[in-house]
């Protein structure tokens, strides 16, 4: 098992449940990588630099897009860097020597490390199946090729493996059979609560009691397209707070100021104003 050293208790800024808290640790244990589902706003990603910062590890981060290739997330050759020092031998390189142009992606830096790191695969939904499965032979066997110099990158230390998924495309079973698993619920009001006091210790209890009422609400509205995360009410409490004219209990009367805080699609926005002008909200 995982020293005590190695052992995720939380962090300053993310609040904990105990369920989370046993699957990191058991996946820190057993060395495999952590699938993270659920959706936006929940918490997923900033797990990851929670793990990081709480075992005093640095945190590296892939964010995969659609259109990139794994070679990608492993090292670049920089073909055009040494075409130009060719060209214009104006270098302190050496052009004949290949190894001076190649850089380490993201899972290359996290595999050269010196130390033991936390390496975030954010949105591996969006990777193609391909990308997927290759990623995980790569992560299994602590090793890739550098074609270009036929050498073999092994690992120094193995990272703390967190992936990410916003479910919004289903994973392939392989993959799945090679992760540890937890889905993030999107937080109830009870855990909202203690989310909202690690942000605001000395908050109004009834700034918090009136603005989570009026927040969940808002995400119930019918047809919103991308409904408010936990990040939006945060930052909407923010604005209240920075308000010298803002009184907690014009949330009651349905008075919902900074909407555009919240609601950051437009006809999502427009509908939450057209909602709480007719005060339909309460």
């Amino acid at each position: 098992m995982n020293s005590k050293n190695d052992t995720f208790r939380g962090a300053s800024q993310y609040v904990l449940d105990q369920e989370l808290a046993k699957i990191v640790n058991i996946s820190i244990a057993l060395e495999m990588p952590l699938l993270l589902k659920g959706e936006p706003g929940t918490g997923k990603t900033m797990l990851a630099h929670a793990i990081a910062e709480n075992l005093n590890m640095p945190l590296i981060v892939l964010n995969v897009k659609s259109s990139m290739k794994l070679v990608e997330a492993l090292y670049q050759y920089d073909t055009l860097t040494r075409l130009n020092d060719s060209r214009f031998g104006d270098s302190s390189r050496n052009v004949s020597r290949i190894e001076d142009y190649i850089k380490m992606g993201k899972i290359g830096q996290a595999f050269t490390s010196d130390v033991k790191s936390v390496l975030l695969i954010d949105e591996i939904d969006k990777a193609d199946t391909d990308f997927q499965d290759d990623m995980l032979d790569i992560l299994d066997q602590m090793e890739f090729d550098i074609i270009e110099i036929d050498k073999t990158i092994r690992a120094k230390n193995r990272p703390v493996f967190i992936i990410t998924s916003n479910a919004k495309k289903d994973l392939s079973d392989p993959f799945l059979g090679r992760c540890n698993f937890h889905h993030i619920a999107f937080p109830d009001p009870k855990m909202m609560r203690k989310i909202i006091k690690v942000h605001f210790p000395a908050i109004d209890t009834g700034l918090m009691e009136n603005a989570i009422t009026a927040f969940y609400r808002l995400r119930d509205l019918n047809g919103v397209e991308k409904q408010p995360a936990t990040r939006e009410l945060i930052n909407w409490i923010r604005a209240l707070k920075h308000d010298p004219d803002f009184k907690p209990k014009t949330l009651q009367k349905g008075e919902l100021p900074f909407l555009g805080v919240l609601f950051k699609k437009s006809g999502d926005y427009q509908q939450a104003v057209n909602i709480t002008n007719r005060r339909r909200l309460f």
